[in-house]
């Protein structure tokens, strides 16, 4: 903005100058840090008073209440009696054997919504037993309020919230009798099965349990259920099918598609309609140009300091002539100094940035066609289809309308779904 000649003022500070981007970012963070601290030591004092410590959890309500001096009394919360059922539902019919697949299929058949207002999920049942989410690992349903399980973080790099799991001494752990839903004894049957399941899954070196498992392969994440629109996951190793109808029973397409002919399609379509010459011929043309300007603007700034570094010269020679000619060496001394150091300072930017001088052409057509047409051969392998994985938007209308398609067996229309890549 400096170099547009715009100037950043603020009612508060005035002209906003490096001093205030320097020191007050600085002093800006330790605030938030300080305010940070200060706000979990509040939380945990609610806490250890048998308060809610941030949220709530399914089952219960959140009681508004207010003091004989008129202040708000916050953080109570009271069982919800309907939710309570459903609860005590989900944990007899797991510690009686079931799945929470089936579990989940069951209370959407009969209409009762989840948590999030929406139908449930096997994940929302079973969740992670180690982080405590999910139904069945809430020990609130037992009366123990425990608080500092989780910290969150945020990757400088996406900016999203990551969770990561505090050590098991940092944890709050409050007693809440009123709160209990589930009793003790079907509490630690729930816990039993969830134990005994996991020895067998890792004695047996088991693959399965597919909804807990993040594979990655070329479509991941851009396949779509035609009727639905929801995601598609993977049945088992070869095959895949509608998320929605596997874990919520919530979509009547029960049908499942070998992920082989599903990539093969895309394939297809990719050389039969993106490869027509016209299309090539214009994506060609504007990334050429878009390339080019690239190219450009990065050689302006080597070629400006390069002018800047023979200014320079030009300079100090003026200011030898100078101090020969009599003017006092004090006047022009700190003009020389900095002019020496910005000379020192230019080779290592100019060592730094180095030339551009490659033009794209248009014959980047004939390279372009090459390459689309190796992909699918170096592809064959499940391997290295395993390794590919493709992240365009377009994919999924693409994958969407092929899957459609292909239920109703019209093969011109999963053709035409991959023709509208091209647009």
């Amino acid at each position: 903005m400096r170099f547009a000649g715009v100037r950043i003022v603020t009612l508060s500070e005035g002209e906003i100058t490096n001093l205030h981007v320097g020191l007050k970012g600085t002093m800006n963070a330790l605030f938030l840090q300080d305010l940070a601290d200060k706000t979990r030591r509040g939380l945990r004092g609610r806490v250890e008073a048998g308060k809610s410590g941030g949220g709530n959890a399914y089952g219960y309500d959140v009681v508004r209440q207010v003091a004989a001096d008129g202040a708000p009394i916050r953080s109570d919360r009271a069982i919800n009696t309907a939710e309570a059922r459903i609860i005590l539902r989900i944990f007899e019919d797991y510690a009686a054997g079931r799945f929470p697949r089936a579990i989940a299929h069951a209370l959407n058949a009969d209409g009762i919504r989840g948590p999030s207002g929406k139908g449930w999920g096997p994940s929302t049942i079973h969740g992670n037993r180690q982080r405590g989410t999910g139904i069945l690992n809430n020990a609130l349903y037992v009366g123990r309020l425990v608080w500092n399980r989780l910290t969150y973080v945020k990757d400088p790099d996406t900016g999203k919230r990551l969770s990561r799991l505090n050590p098991e001494s940092a944890w709050i752990i409050q007693e809440v009798p009123e709160l209990r839903i589930i009793d003790d004894a079907l509490w630690e049957r729930v816990k039993t099965r969830q134990g005994a399941m996991r020895a067998s899954k890792h004695a047996d070196n088991d693959p399965g349990y597919w909804d807990r498992r993040r594979p990655r392969h070329l479509f991941s994440g851009l396949m779509r259920c035609g009727s639905c629109g929801g995601g598609m996951i993977n049945f088992n190793k070869t095959r895949v099918g509608c998320a929605a109808a596997r874990n919520k029973d919530t979509c009547s397409n029960k049908t499942t598609m070998l992920r082989a002919e599903l990539e093969d399609l895309v394939f297809e379509g990719l050389e039969r309609h993106l490869m027509k010459p016209e299309l090539v011929e214009v994506f060609c043309r504007e990334y050429t140009e878009h390339a080019n300007r690239l190219v450009a603007e990065h050689n302006v700034g080597l070629t400006t300091a390069q002018k800047e570094l023979e200014k320079i010269d030009r300079d100090l020679d003026k200011l030898v002539e100078a101090i020969l000619d009599g003017v006092p060496g004090a006047w022009v001394k700190d003009k020389m100094a900095a002019v020496e150091l910005r000379k020192e300072a230019l080779p290592a930017e100019i060592a730094e940035t180095t030339e551009m001088p490659v033009r794209l052409h248009p014959s980047l057509a004939d390279h372009y066609r090459d390459q689309i047409h190796r992909l699918r051969d170096l592809l064959q392998g499940d391997g290295a289809r395993a390794e590919a994985v493709l992240r365009p938007r377009r994919f999924a209308a693409a994958t969407a309308s092929a899957w459609q398609s292909s239920r109703s067996g019209r093969r011109g229309s999963a053709e035409w779904s991959c023709q509208r890549l091209a647009g």
